[in-house]
């Protein structure tokens, strides 16, 4: 007899969110070493970006001025890339999926900060991946001006990046909204705290889904 076929592992997928100059890009390699420390397969990816499409799409969307909704739709259209191409066939061979930026990003920006209608971004949320959500997402929660100032240490900005305070106050309001609207899949962190306490509790809050 042949032996009973064996379902792939469970794969997961995790997001980082924040206003640029939260810090979130520098606990991605944490997290993911914590996850293969676990036996797990890790692909780590970004939004924009993931794809080498999505990589073309990014560079047209951080350096060039466009109407808002041809932004929200490149956004989606790089998404549906990176899905297809990167997210699902890891998540199907039971991979854990680390992403910088995913759908929440584009209610926070294109939604909170510029205005677009949250119902048409939730009509292409439901186009685009109708049944895919973050199992977990980290929501790295600090105050415009504190993020701006880490940003004027690092680099040259991109044309999000150059936006002004009022804007980010926009997009942290609106990710704090959708945050309240899933409370179980969102984990908030204060990213004011230091690197090590920030990492303790990204530890902590990682456990149950390793278990």
């Amino acid at each position: 007899m042949k032996p009973a076929a064996q379902n792939p592992p469970e794969g997961r997928f995790i997001t980082f969110e924040g206003i640029d100059g939260a810090g979130k890009s520098t606990h991605i390699d944490f997290i993911s070493n914590l996850v293969r420390d676990a036996g797990k397969e890790v692909v780590v990816t970004r939004e924009p970006g993931g794809t080498a499409l999505g990589e073309k799409l990014r560079a047209l969307l951080l350096h060039e001025k466009m109407n808002l909704e041809t932004e929200a739709l490149l956004m989606f259209a790089a998404r549906r890339e990176h899905i297809n191409a990167v997210i699902a066939p890891a998540l199907s061979r039971g991979a854990w999926v680390i992403s910088d930026r995913f759908t929440d990003a584009s209610f926070a920006y294109q939604g909170g900060g510029r205005g677009l209608s949250l119902e048409k971004l939730a009509a292409l949320e439901a186009w685009v991946h109708p049944h895919l959500q973050p199992d977990m997402t980290f929501l790295f929660d600090i105050p415009p001006h504190i993020a701006s100032a880490r940003l004027e240490a690092v680099r040259t900005r991109d044309k999000f990046e150059s936006e002004a305070e009022a804007f980010f106050q926009r997009v942290r309001a609106e990710y704090l909204r959708r945050a309240a609207e899933f409370p179980s899949r969102f984990r908030i962190i204060d990213s004011t705290q230091s690197i090590p306490d920030i990492q303790d509790q990204l530890q902590q809050m990682l456990r149950p889904l390793l278990s």
